[in-house]
């Protein structure tokens, strides 16, 4: 992983309310992840609706974001994934109402 790519996860962690975010989310710090571009947010299971476990926001060229919501599945020893929703264009400040509108989990008080 690149100095830059986890300089964009630190951003994103940021923008959704660093350890606000964590706190009220239940998240471990071992469990975020900078990605290629992004930052990757495992959630506890069963905590939030609609089976999502997994939240990917990815830096776009057009300097928004797209935010991916995963359910993983783990079968043996394997893991499959299931994207429940992804939502296009957002901007650094929409990033907490629409984490919270699709998992059902606040990020701040």
């Amino acid at each position: 992983m690149s100095q830059l790519d986890i300089d964009i996860a630190n951003t994103i962690l940021s923008q959704l309310g660093g350890n606000r975010f964590i706190a009220m989310t239940g998240v471990k710090r071992h469990l975020l992840l900078a990605i290629k571009n992004g930052l990757q947010v495992k959630l506890p299971t069963r905590f939030a609706q609609k089976g999502i476990n997994c939240v990917q926001i990815i830096l776009d060229p057009s300097d928004t974001y797209t935010m991916k919501f995963i359910k993983l599945k783990k079968i043996k020893f394997d893991y499959s994934s299931e994207v429940i929703s992804e939502v296009n264009g957002v901007y650094w400040d929409q990033l907490q109402e629409i984490f919270t509108e699709e998992t059902g989990l606040n990020t701040h008080l």
